[in-house]
């Protein structure tokens, strides 16, 4: 008889917590082609300079970090909408064990 596993559930069904598609891809999370606002900002003048020096794109660089902090924000939002299920699966699988078991070789 193998020991039985508990694989407890996190994010088995959170859209944010797996951005890549099956292709390898980033998913994204917002419309590449929505038109662009302009915007004000305060940035670290040695940084800028710095970046600057180095040719970064400054809009592409901070729409690449709004879009990790936001899928970020949004998994974490998720979890917490979800969690009194997650913590209810999780103890059903706890106490009945998994539908699976019986088919594992491990």
């Amino acid at each position: 008889m193998h020991p039985t596993i508990i694989v407890r559930m996190n994010s088995a069904h959170d859209p944010y917590a797996y951005p890549m598609l099956r292709s390898g891809t980033m998913q994204p999370q917002t419309d590449s082609k929505a038109p662009k606002k302009s915007t004000n900002l305060s940035i670290n003048k040695d940084l800028l300079d710095e970046a600057r020096s180095l040719n970064i794109n400054l809009s592409a660089t901070l729409e690449q970090a709004l879009t990790e902090k936001v899928r970020h924000e949004r998994r974490k939002q998720w979890l917490q909408n979800n969690r009194e299920a997650i913590e209810t699966c999780n103890e059903l699988a706890e106490r009945h064990g998994l539908f699976s078991d019986k088919h594992r070789v491990f």
